[in-house]
């Protein structure tokens, strides 16, 4: 579930290995490319957290970042 905290939109997922973590962030990458819009990202092993907002925007949440994280979720299922 997505959380919406200091004027971002954040999650933390986890997959079984790095392998799965890597495969996920890739698909990730491509989704946040064709909208032109890069999120902010750690991964250590099997866990990776996402922290979206809009810098164009002041590094507020908008709907650009909304509709990445539905995409990002779209992924997942």
């Amino acid at each position: 579930m997505w959380q919406e905290t200091n004027q971002q939109l954040y999650r933390k997922f986890q997959f079984a290995n790095f392998s799965e973590a890597f495969a996920f962030m890739t698909r990730v990458a491509i989704e946040a490319e064709k909208m032109d819009h890069h999120p902010l990202w750690t991964n250590v092993w099997n866990t990776v957290e996402i922290w979206l907002s809009t810098h164009d925007a002041g590094n507020v949440v908008t709907d650009k970042d909304r509709v990445l994280a539905a995409r990002i979720d779209a992924l997942l299922a």
